[in-house]
């Protein structure tokens, strides 16, 4: 039985995180792989009530710390009930989001200290995270502009001043410098076939080694 595998998508508002899951999934079944594609906040019944609560609203309806509260609520549902069964079968797990956004998120852009929430996730889930994690850098007015034909959906975030997006786009940088070993970052500026083509075979080089 091949060996399961964990990869989470990273990256600000308008990144192109859906539309290159979908191109990895398509690969790698290509490829003879079993793929759960998931997303957070999300992916089982219950974390998808969550997710109502946390992209819905006015923009300053939730504290940072709230929303901390709430996103791992359902990403520990997420990880007992989907990622984790399926890395045990040997699948290959790609979320739309992951830890790294609650850090970036909630911490970077709405004032949380890092040391709390990572201690927030060590309480929660251990040192569980992503094998890999691909973040798709761009520049947040490029992102947010990409949104605007699906505002009135999910707008609470995309709602939110520049600055905080900028701050967004910082902190996933800053994470990405400082796990080197699991972040692959992806210039969202290019075009997404070229996009899906080097985060193929990222997950590929991923898969070898491990």
């Amino acid at each position: 039985m091949p060996k399961g595998l964990f990869i989470s998508l990273e990256g600000g508002e308008g990144a192109g995180k859906s539309t290159l899951a979908r191109a990895l999934q398509t690969a790698l079944i290509a490829h003879g792989r079993d793929v759960v594609l998931t997303r957070e906040p999300g992916g089982t019944p219950g974390a998808e009530q969550i997710r109502d609560l946390l992209v819905k609203g006015d923009t300053e309806r939730w504290s940072a710390m709230t929303e901390a509260l709430l996103f791992y609520a359902a990403r520990v549902d997420h990880v007992e009930k989907v990622i984790q069964p399926a890395i045990g079968r040997g699948a290959i797990v790609i979320s739309d989001r992951f830890a790294d956004s609650t850090m970036a998120y909630q911490g970077a852009a709405g004032g949380i200290e890092l040391a709390r929430l990572k201690a927030l996730h060590r309480l929660a889930l251990g040192d569980f995270q992503p094998a890999l994690t691909l973040l798709i850098d761009i520049p947040p007015e490029t992102g947010l502009a990409r949104t605007r034909d699906r505002l009135g959906l999910e707008v609470r975030f995309e709602s939110k001043a520049l600055a905080f997006h900028e701050r967004l786009r910082n902190c996933f940088r800053q994470l990405a410098a400082d796990e080197p070993d699991r972040f692959v970052t992806l210039k969202g500026e290019d075009d997404a076939d070229k996009v899906a083509a080097r985060a193929l075979s990222a997950v590929m080089d991923r898969l070898n080694d491990e």
